[in-house]
């Protein structure tokens, strides 16, 4: 692609070295749709030979399509750029491909084919991530008076409905796909058009070739167009919060199927055995979600070490922002998608969860605020009930247990109706503020979820025409289709 500047050949090992089709060749439909609306416009505007313009597209397409049918194998180029021009100049000739070229960079070439790669992912990615909330609400209302211990600390705090508990995961889902959400806006700018970094002296049309592949807007600046990567750092951020959310709820689906729990049965669908202990039953697809979090992490921060310090614009550098992308987009999607079967594939223990609940005298909170509601200074009556819980573990009984006489010897303020708001299910019914436990609280939190992943689902049916999945032909003639939002149907 340099020939004409440099003689002899380049060394095999740096050659290698520096290749990137290794992994950028999943972006060849992204580089292939990309060029057609690049043709199209070059001949359009009158910059190419309209009928060039034309061999050009229909190359294009026909290259598209025998790559997803696998009768064009993607090897032997430095990277998919090269392999896709190498592709035209055997179909089309020297003269007509190299037109392909002209008024454009692999720099401004490589960061458009990585937004429109981003823009697919992040579609999915927001379509899994509704589905396992629908996965959450499904369980949250099929478990709709279940009471379990609360805790703090690793030690039981306060009652709270099963419901209440899986519902503050669907809100850290929901947050997930607003960020997503968030990080789609600021990936859909055409960065085509900035060519090498200063722009081109060719008369181009960026808006048609930014309504050709459904990006809402062109870049501002040539050199933050070529050099600017934001936006895939902000897609793995985003991806990471993910990850995290789904390896604290993977750490407590392992917690909760251990022998000392017990709240919940995995199926042997989604468990595994020991290679020496015929006995066991282990947790291993949440437990690679939780350890898969680590990958992604790690892509983040070697996306952020690699961009930090690199003057504008393009520097060979960029070259490794793609395989942190790639994996963390693989990672999060296919963690998403195993999540969801982890948890359609457990089923709680409700009589061990009600056993659970007598031994850590979690209704003591409940008799302090009873006090206070009494004219007793909250911190002395923090201090009085403390005496009182001491007294009932010397005794082996639950709070609720202990006769109004006992109750009494600590406080006349303590009448009989104080040892009901001691039970699991008084303890729960006081919590009546907003996003509370209380029954009708978790059931006004379940309308608004619903509303929620309505509103997402709102978001991804709405979204404005992009390259379709397998045949661009529509795209280019203006009555574009757009990929599945989900990747498969939700739950």
């Amino acid at each position: 692609m340099w020939g004409g500047r440099f003689r002899g050949t380049i060394d095999p090992t740096v050659a290698a070295f520096t290749t990137s089709l290794p992994f950028d060749r999943r972006l060849y439909r992204a580089d292939i749709l990309g060029s057609i609306a690049h043709a199209t416009m070059l001949g359009r505007c009158g910059i190419i030979d309209a009928g060039e313009a034309e061999q050009l597209v229909r190359g294009l397409r026909e290259l598209l399509h025998e790559l997803d049918a696998g009768v064009v194998r993607i090897h032997g180029a430095e990277d998919i750029h090269s392999f896709v021009e190498a592709q035209l100049r055997t179909r089309l000739g020297d003269l007509t491909a190299g037109r392909l070229h002209t008024a454009r960079s692999r720099n401004d070439q490589v960061a458009t084919d990585l937004r429109m790669y981003l823009k697919g992912e992040i579609v999915t990615l927001v379509g899994r991530t509704v589905a396992l909330q629908q996965v959450l609400l499904a369980l949250a209302e099929a478990h709709p008076s279940v009471i379990i211990p609360g805790y703090t600390h690793m030690q039981r705090a306060q009652p709270v409905l099963l419901a209440h508990h899986l519902l503050a995961y669907l809100w850290m889902l929901q947050r997930d796909a607003e960020r997503f959400r968030e990080v789609f806006a600021r990936t859909d700018v055409l960065p085509l058009g900035g060519a090498a970094l200063a722009g081109t002296s060719y008369p181009i049309d960026r808006q048609l070739v930014a309504s050709l592949l459904g990006f809402s807007r062109v870049a501002e600046n040539s050199l933050d167009a070529t050099a600017d990567r934001d936006f895939a750092v902000e897609f793995i951020a985003a991806a990471s919060l993910l990850m995290s959310h789904l390896s604290r709820l993977a750490t407590e689906i392992v917690l909760w199927a251990t022998s000392e729990f017990g709240f919940v049965e995995l199926l042997d669908t989604i468990s595994s055995g020991s290679s020496i202990m015929p006995q066991k039953k282990n947790p291993d697809a949440a437990e690679l979600v939780r350890g898969k979090a680590a990958r992604v992490l790690g892509d983040l921060t070697a996306i952020l070490a690699m961009l930090r310090g690199l003057p504008l614009a393009y520097n060979s550098d960029l070259q490794e922002d793609k395989e942190a992308v790639f994996d963390a987009a693989d990672t999060a999607q296919a963690s998403l998608q195993v999540m969801g079967i982890v948890l359609h594939g457990i089923r709680f223990d409700t009589e061990r969860i009600a056993a659970q609940l007598r031994g850590g005298l979690m209704g003591a909170t409940e008799l302090a605020d009873y006090l206070a509601r009494r004219g007793m200074p909250f911190r002395e009556a923090h201090e009085l009930v403390g005496r009182l819980v001491l007294y009932a573990q010397e005794q082996g009984r639950e709070l609720w247990e202990l006769s109004p006489e006992e109750y009494r010897r600590f406080s006349p303020l303590l009448e009989v109706d104080a040892r009901d708001l001691t039970t699991p299910s008084g303890a729960v019914a006081t919590k009546r503020s907003e996003g509370g436990t209380a029954p009708e609280r978790v059931a006004e939190q379940m309308q608004a979820a619903r509303g929620a992943v309505t509103r997402t689902l709102s978001w991804l049916a709405a979204l404005p025409a992009v390259p379709a999945e397998r045949d661009p032909v529509p795209v280019l003639g203006g009555t574009a289709g757009r990929p599945a939002p989900g990747g498969g149907t939700p739950a």
